[in-house]
C-alpha cells in the first residue's frame, strides 16, 4: 500500500479517497473507517458502499471507549440533542468556542490512529479531509490549518521521516471540494453527511446545511435525498 485514506463515508473523506486512487490507483489505497460511538452507523455504511465503488481495500477501528465519558451530541450516550442550525448560529451560543458536535480531538485521536495503521501496511502518505469551512469560528479546531501542520510534522517526524499527512482542502471551502469531486465524477449519491441517522439527511443540522449550500453554490443538486425537501 501506498497512501491511506481517514474515510468516514462523507462528501470530503470520499473526494479525499478519488484524489488518493487517482494518484496511485485502487490496489495501492487502503480505507480507514472509524466507529467512535456515534449515534447512527449511516456514515460507515456510506464509507462501505464509496470504498466499494472505488474498488480499495477497507478496515474498520473501534475507538468509541475513549469518548466514553464525553457528553458530544453526536454521541450515542449524549443527553444532548443535534443542534438543526447553521455553525454561525452554534458560535454565537458557544461564544466562540467548539461547537456541541465537536468530537474531543477527535482528528488527532484519528490521525495518531492511522499513522500506526499506515505505517504497518508500508503506507507513506495519509489523506484526510480537512477544510477551511469547518474550522471558521473555532467550531472545529482539529480542522485548522495550524493543527494541521503541527500533527503533519508531529506524524512525519514521529515515522522516522516516513510518513506525511495529505489535507488536500485545508485552505477551501466545502463548495470548492464539492467542485473537486463533480469534475472526478465522485458518487456523491453514495455519501453520507448528516449528524441524524434517519432515513434521509435532515436537511438542517449543521453539515446539512454546508452541504446544501456547497452544491447550490455550484448550481448543483445533491443526489441524496432530503426530509426538508418534503415540508
Amino acid at each position: 500500500m501506498k497512501a491511506l485514506v481517514l474515510f468516514s463515508g462523507g462528501l470530503d473523506s470520499s473526494v479525499c479517497l478519488g484524489l488518493a486512487v487517482q494518484k496511485y490507483g485502487p490496489d495501492e489505497v487502503l480505507a480507514l473507517s472509524v466507529s467512535y460511538g456515534q449515534k447512527h452507523s449511516k456514515e460507515l455504511e456510506a464509507s462501505e458502499k464509496v470504498a466499494s465503488y472505488y474498488g480499495v481495500k477497507r478496515i474498520t477501528l473501534d475507538l468509541g471507549e475513549i469518548f466514553k465519558d464525553s457528553n458530544c451530541s453526536l454521541l450515542g450516550s449524549s443527553t444532548e440533542e443535534i443542534p438543526h442550525e447553521d455553525y454561525a448560529e452554534q458560535l454565537k451560543k458557544t461564544g466562540g468556542s467548539p461547537v456541541s458536535t465537536y468530537v474531543p480531538f477527535r482528528n488527532g485521536l484519528f490521525l495518531s490512529s492511522a499513522a500506526a495503521v499506515a505505517l504497518s501496511n508500508g503506507c507513506s502518505e495519509i489523506f484526510y479531509g480537512a477544510h477551511a469551512d469547518d474550522a471558521a469560528g473555532n467550531a472545529y479546531p482539529d480542522t485548522s490549518a495550524a493543527f494541521n501542520k503541527a500533527m503533519a510534522d508531529a506524524v512525519y517526524i514521529g515515522s522516522g521521516n516516513e510518513l506525511k499527512i495529505t489535507a488536500p482542502f485545508i485552505d477551501k471551502t466545502k463548495a470548492d471540494v464539492v467542485a473537486i469531486g463533480n469534475d472526478m465524477g465522485v458518487p456523491f449519491g453514495l455519501t453520507w453527511s448528516c449528524y441524524e441517522g434517519h432515513d434521509k439527511a435532515c436537511g438542517v443540522c449543521g453539515t446539512c446545511r454546508d452541504r446544501l449550500e456547497a452544491f447550490r453554490l455550484n448550481g448543483l443538486k445533491d443526489p441524496v435525498s432530503y426530509e426538508s425537501e418534503e415540508e
